[in-house]
Formats: C-alpha cells, sequence, structure tokens
C-alpha cells in the first residue's frame, strides 16, 4: 500500500512553489498531497512584491511558477494568516510536515544617529509600496527634491532607479495607478546612493547599474576620487569577470559629460554612514570616508562629509520575521535549521517543522537559488519519516472546514485566475501588460467572483 504524505507550505512565493515541485517530480515511494498557504490572496511573493515593475525579466519567472501550480496536484490557501487563520497545533491534525517559506520582508536595521526621523523610510517598506501590496498605505511622502539611499545591493539601486526615473517611462508597465500619480508628482531632482566599501567592491549586479545609465532625463554623476583602486581592486578586475563589467560601466560614465537633465542620479563609494542630519525631519546625510584595509574591507578615514537630503531610504539587506510556535534567531532573523530541518534552543531536530527559502538561510542569493535551496530540504523531509507527525484528520476536506468554520474566506487556484485574467483585462484597457489591484478586500472579491 502506498504511503500517504500530506505536506503543508506555508509562504506561496518562489521557495515555497519550488519546494513542492520539487517533491512532486523526484517522489515515486509516496502519494504526495500538497496545501500552500499564503497570507496575500494572489501568490508569488517576492516576484510579485518585491521586484521593481520595470524589470519584466525578473517577473518572468512567475510563467514557470504558473505552471507548477496549474499542474492540478497542488492547493493553494490564499488569504491565510498563519499563526491567526491556522496554527501548528492545526498542521499536527492534519499533515505529516510542514515546510516554512515566508521569506524575509523587513528591513534590516541601520542604527545611527537620526535614522527615526520623519524622512527615514526603509527600503522594503518603499518597494512593497511600488509594488501595490496590499498591506501598505496607498499613500507616500514623495516629497523631498534631494535623496539618500544607504546601500550597495541591487535593491538599492531599485530604489534609486525608481525615485530618479520620471513616472511616464514606467507606464508600459504593471505599475498601479496610485504610484504613477504620486510619482508624477515627484518634485525630485537629485538621488545620491552611499556604499561604505569602494566601486569594485559593490554587491549589485552589472544589468542593475547599467540599466541606471539608461534612464531617460537623467545624469549619472560618479567622482573621480572613488576610482583610485588598490591592488586588491586591481586584481578583481583582472580575474572577475563579473567586476569587469562593472568597471567597463563606470569608466564610460567617468568619460561621458553631464548633458543637463532634469535629474540626476550621484553614486558615492568609500562612504560609511554616520548619522542623518536634522531636529523635526530629515534634513541632510553625514558620513565618513573609508579607505581600503588590505584586507577586503574598508577603515575610516577621519574625514567626515555632509549631504543635504529631505529624504533617507536604508537598503541594508532584508530581515525574517518569527512565527508562532516556531524558534527563531532574532540576531539573524531566520529559523535556525540543519539543511532545512527546524532545530529547537539545543540544537535538536523539531519534529515535522522544515524550512526554505530566506527564512532558512537570509537573504541571500538570487530567486533561482531557491531551487537547490529546496532540493536541500525536501531530501530530509522524506528521508525523516520516523519523525513526521500522525495527523488525526489527514482527509483534504478537513482543511476547509476548518477554515471554514473559522469565517476565513480564503481564496483558492481558480480565484488567482480570476484576479489575474482582471488584472490583465485591466491592462489591456490602457494599452497596458498588466494593472494591479491593489486593496486586499478588493482581490478577495474579485478572487471569489464576488466584484
Amino acid at each position: 500500500m502506498t504511503k500517504k504524505l500530506r505536506l503543508a507550505i506555508v509562504g506561496a512565493g518562489p521557495a515555497g512553489i519550488y519546494a513542492a515541485d520539487i517533491l512532486l517530480k523526484a517522489e515515486k515511494q509516496f502519494d504526495v498531497s500538497i496545501d500552500l498557504f499564503e497570507q496575500l490572496p494572489a501568490p508569488y511573493g517576492l516576484v510579485r512584491y518585491g521586484v521593481a515593475p520595470d524589470h519584466p525579466r525578473i517577473k518572468g519567472i512567475i510563467t514557470a511558477l504558473k505552471d507548477v501550480l496549474d499542474t492540478g496536484h497542488i492547493r493553494l490557501f490564499g488569504n491565510v494568516l498563519y499563526g491567526r487563520d491556522i496554527t501548528l497545533g492545526d498542521l499536527k491534525q492534519h499533515y505529516n510536515a510542514v515546510i516554512f517559506s515566508t521569506g524575509a520582508i523587513r528591513d534590516a536595521a541601520l542604527n545611527i544617529p537620526g535614522i527615526d526621523l520623519p524622512g527615514s523610510f526603509g527600503a522594503a517598506d518603499f518597494v512593497s509600496w511600488y509594488d501595490g501590496h496590499p498591506d501598505y498605505p496607498r499613500e507616500w511622502p514623495l516629497d523631498a527634491r534631494e535623496v539618500a539611499v544607504v546601500g550597495n545591493g541591487n535593491v538599492a539601486l531599485d530604489v534609486a532607479r525608481m525615485l530618479a526615473k520620471h513616472a511616464d517611462d514606467l507606464l508600459p508597465t504593471e505599475i498601479p495607478a496610485n504610484v504613477y500619480e504620486i510619482l508624477t508628482a515627484s518634485p525630485l531632482t537629485d538621488v545620491h546612493v552611499f556604499g561604505r566599501r569602494g566601486p569594485m567592491q559593490v554587491k549589485f549586479t552589472p544589468l542593475e547599474l547599467r540599466e541606471l545609465g539608461e534612464l531617460d532625463d537623467v545624469d549619472m554623476v560618479v567622482y573621480e576620487e572613488d576610482f583610485d583602486y588598490d591592488e586588491a581592486s586591481k586584481l578583481a578586475i583582472e580575474t572577475n569577470k563579473q567586476v569587469l563589467v562593472i568597471d567597463k560601466i563606470f569608466r564610460k560614465w567617468r568619460d561621458e559629460p553631464q548633458t543637463g537633465a532634469s535629474r540626476r542620479l550621484h553614486l558615492h563609494f568609500h562612504a560609511r554612514p554616520v548619522e542623518v542630519l536634522g531636529t523635526d525631519r530629515v534634513e541632510g546625510f553625514r558620513y565618513e570616508r573609508t579607505k581600503p584595509d588590505g584586507q577586503g574591507g574598508v577603515v575610516g578615514t577621519g574625514e567626515f562629509r555632509e549631504v543635504p537630503v529631505q529624504a533617507v531610504y536604508r537598503a541594508v539587506g532584508y530581515f525574517g520575521s518569527p512565527l508562532d510556535g516556531i524558534p527563531f534567531d532574532e540576531r539573524r532573523g531566520v529559523i535556525p535549521n540543519r539543511e532545512g530541518q527546524v532545530l529547537d534552543d539545543r540544537d535538536e531536530q523539531v519534529n515535522g517543522v522544515y524550512a526554505t527559502g530566506w527564512i532558512k538561510r537570509g537573504p541571500v542569493g538570487l530567486i533561482g537559488h531557491t531551487k537547490s535551496d529546496a532540493m536541500e530540504t525536501i531530501k530530509h523531509v522524506l528521508n525523516d519519516q520516523a519523525n513526521w507527525w500522525s495527523p488525526a484528520h489527514p482527509e483534504e476536506e478537513a482543511v476547509t472546514a476548518l477554515l471554514t468554520s473559522r469565517g476565513v474566506e480564503y481564496t483558492n487556484l481558480n480565484g488567482w485566475h480570476n484576479l489575474d485574467a482582471h488584472e490583465l483585462s485591466l491592462g489591456g484597457l490602457q494599452g497596458r501588460t498588466r494593472i494591479k489591484v491593489v486593496p486586499r478586500d478588493e482581490m478577495v472579491q474579485i478572487s471569489n467572483g464576488r466584484a
């Protein structure tokens, strides 16, 4: 008799969907039944709500994720919040195991004076706003002429690009209407991006960097003092193709004259954040010039500089959120685990509980890296039969009955198809691919055929 494996996955972003796909393709020993629980009414997580709308190539990943969901072997329960609508105790009653793939959506802290002043924002919050996340305000205070962005990763460049780009150039994308209207009224003239290390030690990709130079009516500004390379930087250019391309892009910008564009995007390197200046709100940004320490890092020079800005965006990383009843590493922002097997405070395995994606390893790597991550976790799920739960009510209809009894207005895969078709039709009316529906209630109503 074929053994049944009832698996719950909490989080329907790329990590959770990849885990489901890998399990379904690899497993021949068990009769597998998978339920995906997602707190938002729509699936795809980071791809839908964490990727800038002018990055259609990355959003193409949705096509692959859609194919997985549409196999008919996975049930989707959207608009269901773990810890409120369904608990760990509930999961133990209905499943053999659970995989948490809840990602990392909070901003990491930047502990400098003034960081909490009005006008200081986290990049993750800004990204969620311009991507139309239903749980974020519809408004955003884009009233600054000069803005600082702190960080040297892809998210920092996304934020800088979205701030500097003219709103009309975003119209071909799926940018929500409220976001377009606010960006259109922005008085911005200058965006300053600050990185603690040198230009050859950045964390962003050549593609992200090159896109900055392609913005219409935006001048790129770099500073010659940042390009006095040390030996480590020269070696990186010689031995790393990606660094070589980045250097070529910078060389091009250094040779290009300013055009007198209405907006400027400044890149500052060797700039360690020291303080956000201001009394009642942000008025400036103070940093210390750094220099290479000869070991791949930097040290301060004791030279401090100030740049007038009226807003600051910190893009220094993402951070995971704790989950009810699940161990959590407050320092790293992840669920403590060994290759996806969740560990308690004595480093012993917690039976039936697993993790994958950024909540497992932290916010590092590109979306595609979650595939290998999920393979590692699924291997342990399948090998840990002795540690599986023995659910009292494993029948599939028991879960729907539970949610219904609690008055949870969940959405399913057919509901997502309804919402997807509606957004595509909204876009088609304006000659665009898609226009996102933003309010949660409206998303649920459309999904469940009540709009």
